[in-house]
C-alpha cells in the first residue's frame, strides 16, 4: 500500500534537502524514512532501493543545476557566457553541497539519453564551447578542463582548502579569465587527411 502524500518526487526532494543537510554520502533509505516518519518499506513503493534513490538525486540535481546555468547564460556568447556558466555552477556548487555531490556520481547513459535536463546540460555546455570554435573531439576535452576546473575550485573552496590572503573571488575571476584565454586558443586537433 502507498501511504499517503508520498510520491517519488516528494521522496527525491526530501533527498534533495536531506543531502545538503548531511552530505550526500549520508543519504540512506533509514535517514529518508526517519525524516517521513515511516519505516523504510514504506518508501520502496516510490524507490527501487539506495542506488535508484540516488541515481534519482542525481537526476534531479543535475536538473536544477543546467536550469540555473541555462538562465544565467541566456543572451550571452564568448567571455560573458563563460562567466555566466561558471558563475551559476560554483553558486550551486556552494548552496547545494548535497546535491552537487550527487551530481558527480557516473549515471548510467540509457538514463542520460532518457533524461531532458541531462541531454539539456550537454546542449548548453557545447553550445557555448562551439561559440569557441570547437568542434569534437576538442569539444569533449574543453568540456573535461571546465568540469574539472570548477570542480576542483568549488571543492577545494568548500573545505576552506584556500589559505592564502588572497580574494578567493579574485582568483575565481582570474581563473575564468584564463580558461576563456585557453579556449580561445585551444590547440585544435589535426583533421586526418582522407587522400
Amino acid at each position: 500500500m502507498v501511504r499517503a502524500g508520498l510520491s517519488a518526487e516528494r521522496v527525491v526532494a526530501a533527498a534533495a534537502e536531506l543531502a545538503d543537510e548531511v552530505g550526500f554520502e549520508n543519504v540512506t533509505v533509514s535517514a529518508l524514512a526517519r525524516r517521513f516518519g515511516v519505516k523504510d518499506a514504506s518508501l520502496y513503493s516510490h524507490i527501487k532501493n539506495l542506488q535508484d534513490l540516488r541515481t534519482r538525486l542525481a537526476l534531479h540535481a543535475g536538473a536544477e543545476l543546467i536550469e540555473q546555468i541555462a538562465a544565467a547564460v541566456a543572451g550571452r556568447a564568448g567571455k560573458d557566457a563563460l562567466a555566466a556558466f561558471a558563475g551559476a555552477y560554483r553558486t550551486y556548487a556552494c548552496r547545494h553541497p548535497g546535491r552537487y555531490a550527487a551530481t558527480q556520481i557516473r549515471v548510467d547513459q540509457s538514463l542520460v539519453a532518457d533524461s531532458p535536463a541531462l541531454r539539456r546540460t550537454a546542449e548548453i555546455t557545447y553550445g557555448m564551447l562551439r561559440a569557441y570554435g570547437l568542434e569534437e573531439p576538442d569539444l569533449t576535452d574543453a568540456v573535461r578542463l571546465l568540469r574539472s576546473t570548477f570542480h576542483g575550485y568549488c571543492t577545494i573552496e568548500s573545505m576552506g582548502g584556500f589559505g592564502a590572503p588572497r580574494d578567493v573571488e579574485a582568483s575565481w575571476d582570474k581563473a575564468v579569465e584564463a580558461l576563456h584565454g585557453a579556449l580561445e586558443h585551444w590547440p585544435r586537433e589535426k583533421k586526418k587527411d582522407d587522400g
